[in-house]
């Protein structure tokens, strides 16, 4: 391959101004930006073992039968450190994020008197956190997982962004390197924003990220390992010639940002997609490069869709209709869709579709428009943002990570002294029933963390009750149900409900022939505070039944200053399946998945009575007609190991 991206590190510039960064803490000028040319695409795409790791700008066991009680009333009506000069900044759009403030239009009540208890509670058990303050990406390595992440050592707010770093055997337990890199430079001098790793054919390195300067450009910058035979990658070098690009004519200064891995071309270049916006269309771009030193921007777009803004931690790659496994970034052919996906700076949800990729034209088509990129599924419908994956090529995996955001107040986070949490890692799988949509699962890994479990099979649920379910404490827990509904109740279902949805209708409470029913988790004894994760099935105006799937955060918390809205989509439920979902609980923290993981809901809750052992699981069903059977399985969670 044609000029080595590595430098000679005999090179004076090189050897002066290479950077090694510190361990996590416990507690320039200008240079010319040439215009850069455009280009047609050429044909084709090569094998290439590539891993995508992103550190996205969001700123961004014992069997047997359980004791249950039922309830017959109206189920719910009722050590070392590194300097970094601390910078004051704004942490608005324009910078990448958005504002977190205590609004009081959407939390409904003053700021609530957290005790420190009730904040210790809400740190996770199993999901990746930083050790202290603010955090908001993933590869495979020498036999390692490497995670970097945003990372703001000086507090848990955004601003002073440097990327975190940590590894794993597992991608369950995880131990904390020294800092990967700092912002110290002019090129990079507010932030150290989203990156992509690619490896090379020679089995070399390359990372690029998204750096914003002194004057808030978002350029794209090279690093690169100080060792590459070193398995866990520790030190980072920055080209010197860095920026190797900046926004091109027509593009605003601040919508330029995100690298994916590259994939490679017949002709053996590389190309990478950048996110970007042109007034609100949502875009996509694609540059070519042989030594990811100097780019083409090709001419047009990957993939535009209106009225979507700006599209951020983009990500593009392929999936296998036929196989039950993940592909390289390379692959292309029969039997294969291109999974496109955009994390909506304007909505703060990520947005996905299927679709066909011609790598002559360059261009990605979906394979159905009215549920295009930004306007149709969820990769999922709750606090959850700026995802990416990677190709395991250990496991012969895709692997999507993503980051929650905390959804309580700015000064909750700054007394409790973190903030933000990686959701758990999900593999990505085509829906070979449905044929429209992925299936996301949790990495069989977390499966190694399950102790004790319990069954309560076949219960019967009638409609308005609640059954308590006795497993002790319930603030870490893997579950898996299943509900059978008596068909009859679907024929009760006589009023066209095309409007309903998980957000805009009553939550739990609202009662419907064939919903409410599921499960709820971090509930006190008597339900003041409680979680609610269901079904409810209305009629479409076309007389199809529809499903929807919801996490209803109405009542998780007697607290004023934290969001509790109700999330959730539409999930397909075929002819002869039951209704089925698997939930993660740990803390602060409820993560779903409906139907196999065809529609995903995480969650972010912070109930001040539901905690340590109050915290009680319960089976329920308000539903007006339908009679419910749900068989549920209950496994504790023993935490995850983070090291340092």
């Amino acid at each position: 391959m044609a000029g080595s991206p590595y430098p000679d590190m005999e090179d004076p510039i090189v050897s002066k101004q290479s950077t090694y960064y510190s361990p996590l803490l416990e507690n320039d000028e200008n240079s010319s930006m040439a215009r850069v040319p455009t280009k047609k695409l050429v044909k084709g795409l090569l094998v290439i073992l590539s891993v995508l790791m992103f550190v996205c700008l969001f700123v961004s066991s014992l069997m047997g039968g359980g004791e249950r009680k039922e309830v017959k009333e109206s189920a719910l009506a009722a050590g070392r450190s590194t300097e970094i000069p601390a910078q004051v900044m704004s942490r608005g759009v324009a910078e990448g994020v958005s504002e977190k403030k205590f609004n009081p239009k959407l939390t409904g009540g003053a700021e609530f008197d957290w005790s420190n208890e009730m904040l210790s509670w809400q740190k996770t058990g199993f999901h990746f956190q930083a050790q202290k303050n603010w955090l908001n990406g993933p590869m495979f390595y020498g036999g390692w997982y490497h995670l970097f992440y945003q990372y703001n050592p000086q507090g848990a707010k955004w601003g002073n962004i440097v990327w975190g770093h940590a590894i794993s055997r597992d991608l369950v337990n995880w131990r904390h390197l020294p800092l990967a890199m700092i912002m110290d430079q002019w090129y990079d001098a507010k932030g150290v924003w989203t990156g992509s790793a690619t490896i090379l054919s020679d089995g070399k390195i390359v990372m690029l990220y998204t750096g914003s300067t002194n004057q808030s450009v978002q350029v794209q910058n090279l690093a690169y390992p100080a060792d590459p035979s070193d398995p866990l990658l520790v030190k980072w070098v920055k080209y010197s010639g860095n920026p190797v690009l900046v926004p091109p004519p027509g593009i605003n200064v601040k919508d330029f940002r995100d690298p994916t891995t590259a994939w490679q071309t017949s002709e053996g270049k590389w190309r990478i997609a950048i996110g970007s916006k042109v007034n609100k269309t949502g875009i996509t771009l694609i540059y070519e490069t042989e030594d990811f030193k100097k780019f083409e921007l090709l001419d047009g777009v990957l993939h535009s869709v209106s009225n979507t803004g700006m599209w951020e931690c983009v990500d593009f790659f392929p999936i296998s209709m036929v196989e039950d496994n993940g592909l390289e970034n390379n692959v292309i052919g029969d039997g294969v869709k291109h999974f496109l996906k955009e994390s909506s700076d304007d909505t703060r949800y990520d947005y996905y579709a299927l679709g066909t990729y011609d790598p002559v034209k360059g261009v990605w088509t979906p394979d159905n428009n009215e549920i295009d990129v930004g306007i149709g599924m969820k990769v999922d419908y709750g606090k959850f943002y700026a995802s990416k994956t990677f190709y395991d090529q250990n496991k012969k995996r895709r692997v999507l990570w993503g980051w929650m955001p905390e959804a309580d107040s700015e000064s909750s986070d700054v007394k409790k002294g973190w903030a933000s949490v990686m959701a758990v890692p999900r593999t990505i799988l085509f829906d070979k029933k449905t044929g429209s949509n992925v299936l996301q699962w949790p990495v069989e890994e977390i499966e190694s963390l399950r102790t004790n479990s319990t069954n309560f099979n076949k219960m019967e649920v009638t409609p308005g009750s609640v059954l308590s379910l006795e497993v002790g404490n319930a603030t870490q827990l893997d579950i898996t149900a299943e509900f059978e509904v008596d068909p009859k109740a679907f024929s009760a279902i006589t009023e066209v409900d095309a409007a309903y949805s998980c957000s805009r209708g009553g939550g739990a409470a609202q009662r419907g022939a064939a919903g409410p029913f599921g499960l709820l988790v971090l509930a006190d004894e008597n339900r003041s505070e409680q979680t609610p994760v269901y079904f409810y099935v209305t009629k479409g105006s076309d007389g199809k039944l529809k499903t929807h799937f919801c996490n209803d955060k109405s009542r998780s918390s007697l607290a004023g200053d934290v969001y509790k809205g109700i999330e959730g989509g539409v999930v397909p439920v075929l002819e002869g399946e039951k209704f089925s979902v698997r939930v993660l609980v740990d803390h602060s923290i409820v993560d779903t998945f409906a139907q196999g993981g065809r529609t995903c809901v995480t969650s972010r809750v912070y109930p001040t009575r539901a905690i340590f052992e109050s915290a009680r699981v319960f089976v329920f069903n308000n539903a007006t007609a339908a009679k419910v059977t749900a068989s549920v399985k209950i496994w504790q969670m023993k935490s995850a190991e983070f090291t340092s």
